[in-house]
């Protein structure tokens, strides 16, 4: 066998480059189609530069943050199992999450089928890497941690308790991009202050990207929330839901 079989074996992993420019170009794309999620992920690409490796360092500097990396448990193979879901009784996150992909007909692996799309390599067996795939994994279980729902008004939220969270600067970009959007659409709706109550909620949180999301399911909602320090979404929730259902992002001119 020739040492080029071991070609890679001592190459660099290297943090992306930031590319504001085509996180722009992305997010012109994106308000013409809020539906559009590769472009979520083009976004994240090209403005997530060191977070992702900060935040897999972080992971490891607790108990249950380490046990959870050393496992490498694949989050979207229990989420898009029915049997498992169905043993959580109501009341509980599980329930909760349970209740809210079958609402909207989401799975786990069709969100990761979007990001393959632009993040070719979002399955490679690498620690960084994985961690990765657990912050995409765990999106929608921060919708219904945070009571965050899925109208255009809901995602800026919930990504910018995301940015709160991780320091990601892809979140805090879509967030705000999108909430300056619904604001120009819809004057009296408070988005942007409603994405900056997010954003505040996910900073006093407790760390959620190091949780046992398998213990966590069977654990009461409200409790769940109480003892991870997860403030409610006062702003977003006193937008009338009928409201709620008609802001769109509007196409950029």
């Amino acid at each position: 066998m020739t040492s080029a079989a071991y070609s890679d074996d001592f190459g660099r992993v290297r943090p992306q480059k930031l590319r504001p420019l085509t996180a722009l170009r992305a997010f012109q794309r994106l308000i013409r189609d809020k539906e559009d999620t590769a472009q979520v992920f083009e976004i994240m690409r090209a403005l997530s530069g060191r977070s992702i490796a900060r935040g897999y360092d972080r992971m490891l500097q607790t108990v249950e943050g380490g046990r959870q990396a050393f496992l490498g448990y694949e989050l979207a193979q229990k989420l898009d199992d029915p049997a498992w879901l169905d043993q959580f009784q109501p009341g509980t996150v599980g329930a909760a999450y349970r209740q809210f992909r079958e609402a909207r007909g989401f799975t786990a692996d069709g969100l990761a089928e979007a990001e393959r799309e632009v993040i070719p390599f979002v399955d490679a067996p690498h620690p960084v890497v994985w961690y990765s795939r657990r912050l995409r994994d765990v999106h929608d279980i921060w919708h219904v941690l945070t009571g965050y729902g899925t109208d255009a008004l809901g995602e800026a939220c919930v990504v910018s308790f995301s940015y709160g969270q991780t320091r990601n600067l892809g979140f805090a970009f879509i967030g705000w991009g999108a909430a300056r959007e619904i604001q120009r659409e819809a004057g009296a709706v408070p988005a942007r202050r409603a994405a900056f109550q997010a954003w505040r909620n996910g900073r006093a949180a407790r760390w959620l990207p190091g949780l046992d999301y398998e213990a966590l399911f069977s654990e009461p909602l409200e409790d769940a929330r109480v003892r991870l320090a997860i403030r409610p979404a006062t702003v977003y929730s006193k937008v009338a839901p009928e409201t709620l259902q008609t802001l769109k992002l509007r196409a950029a001119h």
